[in-house]
């Protein structure tokens, strides 16, 4: 069973080395695609070098570590099932920690390449946890400016400001999570949407200003506080087709015709391509793009993290260290070319630095049924009104004997028949060569 695990993390990493090789743009030369793609690569290197103060080489080695934990940690959550506590990188991001609850299965763990760390509490069950607090987030105290799933101590963390320590534990005791689950942390955030009117390379809608986030088939995701159902947009124009703020924090534009949704993420200057929406775990490193402040690197701190703002409370986002200011709302969050998110809120400036965070793009595609634009499609130029996009399961360039195709975008419970069989999707993703149904059991399974 060892020798099956660690084919499949084998064969799952054999395709995903292969994404950094996709086309920048559809229209481009062989030899002008890997200009490009190597110009973008040395100056994301080059960035995030600078923020988390490592060297170009160091950066690089980082981004092939995380993307190995990548995909060791979703082939490993689905292997140990209800065991599954978490995963986290090391301050490096070279070695993968894996939380257990099981310490029988310790062998598995190792055998894939990672650490494993015996916990008391499964992923689920902190997950369960941290739902008795959402549910009562309308009580939360003031001094209380969020909470999160920490798998790196098992434990679901309160924020609380200076003097709300008192409260913070109490409100938690109220919601019925047990204490010894509970950790109270000192805290200086005071969060809030980015919303700015200062202009620059975003869009606009009445006399606000946010920034985009990834475009898919039809428009562009980004920031919910942006926009309700309805507004008009501005440059690109549009119209939010979706959108909920608070409890969550996503929305989406449905782009008027003319405007042509691109896989790209704008890099202040230059811009890097997306070539898919792998989740990264904890501890990985991640950038952001934002119409004020530009590019920005810093890691993923913590995932499933509520927060309150003065409109309510937002769940389910990822906390991180990179800094943002207002007017970055709904830009973009990407680890090396996978789309990560969309910006929500937070605290500080890229001044003094600051916690922000951001709303997983899996859940906004997979709400308003979206295909994230990637590279290697051809832009979809919105020349008619589009209506709301949907997942693909077949690709009109399929490959003899199936439907499976690269470069399509398979949404979760999809299914693709490849060499006579049939599969399901167990984890959303954009294919790519390599990543044939049979090659990766982290992504796919028999139907």
């Amino acid at each position: 069973m060892n020798r099956k695990i660690l084919a499949a993390t084998a064969a799952a990493i054999t395709g995903a080395g292969l994404v950094t090789a996709i086309a920048l743009t559809p229209s481009a030369s062989a030899g002008q695609q890997a200009t490009a793609g190597d110009q973008a690569q040395t100056e994301m290197l080059a960035a995030m070098a600078r923020d988390l103060k490592i060297s170009p080489d160091q950066a690089k080695l980082r981004l092939a570590s995380e993307q190995r934990a990548a995909v060791t940690d979703n082939t490993l959550k689905k292997q140990l099932g209800t065991s599954y506590a978490g995963s986290w990188l090391d301050g490096s991001g070279t070695t993968l920690t894996v939380a257990v609850t099981d310490a029988a299965v310790g062998d598995l763990v190792r055998a894939a390449g990672a650490t494993p760390k015996t916990v008391a509490r499964s992923a689920a069950a902190l997950d369960a946890a941290k739902l008795r607090l959402d549910a009562k987030s309308t009580k939360a105290p003031k001094t209380v400016p969020g909470w999160y799933t920490d798998v790196t101590t098992n434990s679901i963390v309160v924020l609380a400001n200076a003097g709300g320590e008192s409260a913070a534990k109490s409100w938690a005791a109220e919601s019925g999570v047990p204490s010894d689950v509970v950790r109270i942390e000192a805290s200086t955030e005071q969060p809030r949407p980015l919303i700015d009117i200062i202009g620059g390379n975003a869009y606009t809608f009445g006399s606000g200003r946010c920034s985009i986030g990834f475009a898919v088939e039809g428009g562009f995701v980004t920031a919910g506080h942006c926009g309700t159902t309805g507004t008009r947009t501005s440059n690109p124009s549009g119209t939010v087709a979706g959108s909920s703020f608070p409890g969550n924090d996503y929305a989406w534009v449905r782009a008027d015709a003319g405007n042509t949704p691109r896989p790209l993420v704008n890099r202040y200057p230059g811009t890097v391509p997306v070539a898919g929406s792998t989740e990264a775990p904890v501890n990985s490193s991640v950038c952001r793009s934002g119409s004020t402040t530009g590019w920005r690197c810093g890691t993923i701190l913590q995932k499933n993290t509520s927060v309150t703002y003065p409109e309510g409370t937002i769940t389910g986002l990822t906390r991180t260290n990179a800094c943002a200011e207002p007017g970055d709302s709904g830009g973009s969050w990407i680890t090396g070319d996978q789309a990560q998110g969309v910006t929500s809120g937070g605290s500080g400036n890229c001044t003094s630095g600051g916690t922000i965070y951001f709303q997983p793009i899996s859940e906004i595609l997979s709400v308003y049924n979206l295909r994230l634009t990637v590279s290697g499609n051809p832009p979809s130029s919105t020349t008619t009104t589009p209506t709301t996009p949907t997942s693909p399961t077949t690709s009109t360039s399929n490959p003899p004997g199936g439907t499976w195709a690269p470069y399509t975008y398979y949404g979760s419970g999809a299914t693709a028949s490849y060499g006579g069989s049939n599969y399901r999707v167990i984890q959303p993703h954009t294919s790519m060569p390599g990543w044939e149904p049979p090659n990766v059991p982290a992504l796919w399974e028999l139907a």
